[in-house]
């Protein structure tokens, strides 16, 4: 096996085109590699090449403000930590995320690149404007909705089998100055889903809204600060570490230095539908 550190887009694009001209009785295969985060050995290959994507830094980021529709030009191997740190810059961010930042562009964007903000935006696939790709053919290709549609359709949550992303165009939005960040408990799983259905369908309730299965594990509640009020050991007992399991909404609300009072004060309203639980 041979590992490949491509320089530019044209070193992939070679590559690939030599290996489409060897023909199937080559059996050499490719395989495109972001921050190593596949679950089933997906940026792995036997026997064949595989591309480091992080070693691609072109073309650099570039960030366009615009009036209406910010975006952000990056490479595919790009991770989407450099991408939060640089678009802050300018006061935006990515629409949508993945919980994890510490992951390369074209990875999420042959998955989904699911998170909270995915019910108010989509999964990441839904805020791209316009890829590049390199084919099995070793093409290098622009798609987006106009241009290129299949291929565009096909590369975006397409699991690597129809090309390598090597830049991707991202909607950017104005980011928020701070975060109102909640989480909630359940042992009811009917009371958690009911909750987590009004929330996402209420208008401007939260930005951020995601739910999640825990198992009930001692010292757990050392771990819940933010859902828990430390001087009211009445409510947080009412989990006690029996190894079953939970139920969990974690939530945000995005808002300014000017709205501290009211965020706080609605925040609680808004959440408090039948949560017999205590926010700080």
């Amino acid at each position: 096996m041979a590992v490949m550190y491509p320089k530019s887009v044209s070193d992939i694009a070679t590559t690939i085109k030599h290996i489409w001209h060897m023909g199937h009785s080559s059996h050499l295969t490719v395989a495109a590699r972001g921050h190593g985060h596949s679950l089933q050995g997906q940026s792995q290959t036997h026997g064949g090449i595989v591309i480091k994507m992080e070693s691609l830094k072109v073309p650099e980021m570039q960030i366009h403000v615009g009036n209406s529709s910010p975006y952000v030009d990056v490479s595919g191997g790009e991770l989407w930590i450099n991408i939060l740190h640089e678009t802050l810059k300018y006061g935006l961010a990515p629409r949508s995320w993945t919980d994890y930042l510490h992951l390369t562009v074209g990875g999420t964007l042959s998955n989904a690149g699911v998170s909270g903000q995915a019910f108010k935006h989509g999964p990441q696939i839904s805020n791209v404007q316009q890829l590049e790709i390199v084919t099995g053919t070793g093409e290098v290709v622009n798609c987006s909705e106009k241009q290129n549609e299949e291929l565009f359709q096909s590369v975006l949550g397409g699991l690597g089998q129809f090309g390598i992303i090597t830049r991707a165009r991202i909607l950017l939005e104005p980011a928020p100055s701070m975060v109102k960040w909640i989480r909630v408990l359940y042992s009811d799983f009917t009371e958690f889903t009911r909750d987590q259905e009004r929330l996402i369908s209420e208008e401007n309730a939260f930005d951020y809204i995601e739910g999640f299965v825990i198992i009930n594990r001692t010292g757990l509640l050392n771990n819940w600060r933010s859902s828990f009020n430390p001087q009211d050991p009445v409510q947080a007992s009412h989990f006690k570490s029996d190894g079953k399991t939970l139920f969990c909404l974690e939530l945000a609300k995005y808002f300014n230095f000017q709205q501290i009072n009211i965020v706080n004060q609605v925040g609680h309203q808004e959440l408090i539908l039948k949560c017999n639980v205590s926010i700080n």
